[in-house]
């Protein structure tokens, strides 16, 4: 009998209707006689979560029971591919797991002393933050994570974690050691010592302004905005307005001005990517509603699918498409999410490594 199983439906990005049959863990268009009917409907390549956390809550590390559990709970989400955008937990395990998504690891967070959540990353003072970095290039999977700016209680408002000298070092030195860097900012003034040090990419971006997004076009750097989790600054307007209202006022801005900036970033040609900042006070296994918050900013609905699953697949080095020989790494849908993101919600089934979820 054979092991084969069979898939029918439109396969995405391009929607043509196929058999698509998957052996030993690989997509085949080549029809196999004998091959189980697993399922039909809308086959999209494998969602990604482009800034999750996996191992992390309030206070820092989580248990290996509970990595398990909020990787299971995004495994039966569609996320198959995750890329943790730091966590104190050591996660490596997790790639051993074939039933697990597949996971690329930024290491720790780097952030400047007592100027960042406790318990999350490695705090360092600016003269460390190149050695610091080299070590986490090391330890990660190809990207290093920076908290480019964070509030400080001396200044009572957002400033930049480091100054543009450290930055730069930094930078540079993980790029020579093979790795991609990322940096958490919410203000503008951040942005711009990390761009002229050529970042690869900017999570959040609140304080995205025109010249920052112009050079971010010219040098290829993504945006992965995380509209869930910037919906939240009114939290930190209200906590922070007695003891830190400048701080307040400007959490305010960004918040009032975080759809025009998105757009601008769109229609100026930035790449974007999904992810849900699971972790921390995030959920894990609800990928689809940053989906959802994302397309109701005003982005297309193709953009914001292609931005969850193929486009980002090919970002992070992994096959965009189901094509001969691909890893088998998609879920089925009962219909076209491109016509309603809501069925995100409702997979069918979620296929990982050639295994079918449920």
């Amino acid at each position: 009998m054979s092991s084969a199983l069979r898939f029918h439906g439109p396969v995405l990005p391009d929607g043509e209707v196929r058999d698509l049959y998957v052996v030993d863990g690989r997509v085949t268009y080549e029809r196999q006689p004998g091959a189980d009917t697993a399922a039909a409907g809308w086959i999209v390549p494998g969602l990604v979560d482009a800034h999750n956390h996996l191992g992390l809550e309030d206070g820092g590390a989580v248990s290996d029971e509970e990595i398990e559990r909020t990787a299971l709970a995004d495994r039966d989400n569609g996320v198959l591919l995750t890329r943790d955008c730091g966590s104190p937990a050591d996660t490596r395990w997790v790639q051993e797991r074939e039933d697990l998504p597949r996971l690329i690891r930024c290491g720790k967070h780097v952030a400047r002393t007592r100027r960042y959540l406790k318990g999350y990353g490695v705090e360092v003072e600016p003269d460390d933050l190149v050695d610091t970095v080299a070590e986490q290039a090391r330890a990660g999977d190809g990207w290093v994570k920076l908290v480019g700016d964070w509030i400080s209680r001396e200044d009572g408002d957002l400033t930049p974690s480091f100054p543009a000298d450290a930055v730069a070092g930094a930078i540079g030195t993980a790029h020579a050691l093979g790795a991609r860097v990322t940096a958490h900012c919410f203000g503008p003034d951040s942005l711009g010592p990390l761009l002229d040090a050529g970042i690869d990419c900017i999570e959040h971006g609140t304080g995205l302004q025109e010249q920052h997004i112009t050079r971010m076009v010219a040098h290829g750097t993504a945006l992965v905005p995380t509209v869930l989790q910037t919906d939240k600054f009114t939290d930190y307007v209200t906590a922070g307005r007695d003891k830190f209202p400048a701080y307040a006022d400007r959490m305010g801005a960004l918040h009032r001005s975080r759809r025009d900036v998105l757009m601008a970033a769109y229609e100026a040609g930035i790449d974007l990517y999904v992810g849900s900042d699971g972790g921390g006070t995030a959920r894990h296994g609800v990928f689809h509603e940053e989906v959802l918050a994302m397309a109701a900013m005003g982005l297309p609905a193709d953009y914001v699918l292609g931005a969850a699953s193929w486009r980002a697949r090919a970002w992070l080095g992994w096959n965009p498409g189901l094509d001969e020989g691909d890893p088998a790494d998609f879920v089925v849908y009962p219909s076209n999410p491109v016509d309603d993101l809501g069925v995100l919600a409702r997979p069918s089934y979620v296929v990982l490594r050639g295994r079918r979820y449920p």
